[in-house]
């Protein structure tokens, strides 16, 4: 009964070693944070998304330079075979010029500015329109942020699941193995059957298969997490049990979470925007059907030997109404104002996706709670049975399938323990993420 008391303490010691040095690794441990600063800073999805607002607020710049007058300049230099002449003939007399150009051979230029007056709405209409594409831009990049930093997080939370599992498991087979050798000695001294230190050795053997799935668990947990953060497959980070999670969140009214999550999600934002945009560019469209205006000016040298000047300036208003072009404008606006309703449609059915999301995350938040307070009671109950079935068993007053079922029980408890602390923040972290907080 010694040995019992010797074992069950050293199970404990182990367990106050292992908090123990988790606490002292703390402070040098890869946190969540750390975790979300490397992948934001190397995933390739989200540098696909700053590309495309890059590339939508160039675009909005170039929609906008459409209000700014444009200047075009044009040279050339042409060598005629021979210099034509002005030739006059009228009724009383002809006229003859000597050669218009000098040695067969002129240079013309031109510097011609035009400012749009009136475009029909087209000019405004497409900088709403770039606008709105840049706006979706912006909130796809903050959703692909979100989605990355939870799915990070589901990385994270799955290699401290693993690696509590494989101390779980190897604290089954640290106890087995003490009580096997236990049983053993009575065996040896014939106090208990035989039989007794069968049982024992086939479930310290099980006991061991299940430790060397848990490390091949973790070696495979941690290869996805590396993978995620752009780190060397076989890294065997130090990570911190720390997870930061809005504990407050849970205690909101879920109709208050559904609220902030229709005001706040990127996805609901972005599909509303890029809708927007297609109905200007279907203004867009319809501007091309109404007149044009614009004022004109330019510069012009004309190299010539005839006329009185070489240099003209000019100036004008230049009127434009495209009447008729087969329905092609017509047509093509109402192609995007229907491409702007199939938007609010598909928006409207990701609003109650993100409702029920909300929902069930809030709801498995509640769940998990009540598995830590339930699991934390049954940890104690279970080491308190642990003990008791052991020195019944030494006193002769119990079996060893007790002391084994006592074995599992503890094992059983710790890691549904740990299980749900882990979910209770997993599931905050997807609430958050849910509500758009994340």
């Amino acid at each position: 009964m010694m040995k019992r008391g010797r074992v069950v303490h050293g199970v404990h010691a182990m367990f106050a070693a292992v908090v123990t040095a988790a606490a002292s690794g703390t402070a040098a441990a890869e946190t969540l944070q750390d975790a979300w600063q490397l992948a934001i800073s190397r995933d390739n999805v989200l540098a696909a998304a700053s590309s495309d607002v890059e590339g939508a607020r160039a675009s909005e710049q170039a929609a906008r330079g459409a209000r700014w007058p444009s200047v075009q300049a044009s040279a050339g230099y042409t060598r005629l075979n021979a210099s034509p002449s002005l030739d006059v003939a009228t009724s009383g007399s002809t006229f003859r010029s000597g050669p218009i150009f000098r040695g067969n051979e002129y240079v013309a230029g031109s510097v011609r500015m035009n400012v749009p007056l009136y475009a029909g709405g087209q000019i405004s209409a497409g900088i709403d329109a770039a606008h709105k594409v840049f706006v979706g831009a912006t909130e796809d990049q903050q959703a692909t942020i979100s989605a990355l930093k939870l799915d990070v997080a589901e990385a994270y939370v799955s290699v401290l699941r693993a690696r509590r599992a494989l101390r779980a498991a190897e604290s089954s087979v640290t106890s087995l193995s003490a009580h096997s050798g236990d049983v053993q000695h009575l065996v040896d001294r014939e106090l208990v059957p035989r039989s007794d230190a069968l049982a024992a050795h086939v479930a310290l053997a099980n006991a061991e298969q299940v430790r060397v799935r848990a490390e091949n668990s973790v070696e495979i947990t941690q290869a996805q997490y590396n993978r995620r953060l752009g780190e060397p497959l076989g890294r065997a980070p130090e990570l911190d049990d720390g997870i930061p999670v809005d504990v407050l969140l849970s205690a909101e009214p879920i109709e208050a979470l559904l609220r902030q999550a229709l005001a706040s999600r990127s996805e609901l934002k972005g599909l509303a925007a890029r809708a927007d945009s297609l109905t200007s560019q279907s203004q867009a469209e319809a501007g091309k059907l109404r007149p044009q205006l614009a004022l004109t000016g330019g510069y012009t040298h004309f190299d010539n030997q005839i006329l009185d000047r070489q240099d003209f300036s000019m100036v004008g208003i230049g009127f434009t109404w495209n009447l008729f072009d087969g329905g092609q404008a017509r047509h093509r606006a109402a192609a995007l104002r229907s491409a702007s309703r199939a938007i609010h449609s598909r928006r409207d059915d990701l609003r109650t996706s993100i409702e029920l999301e909300v929902r069930q995350s809030w709801l498995d938040v509640h769940e998990a709670q009540a598995r830590v307070k339930a699991s934390s009671e049954a940890v104690a109950q279970a080491q308190e049975n642990l003990r008791m079935t052991r020195e019944l068993y030494g006193a002769g007053l119990g079996t060893n399938t007790q002391v084994l079922d006592a074995v599992t029980l503890q094992i059983g408890a710790l890691n549904n323990h740990d299980n749900a602390v882990l979910d209770e923040s997993l599931s905050l972290l997807r609430l958050a993420r849910a509500v758009g907080a994340l």
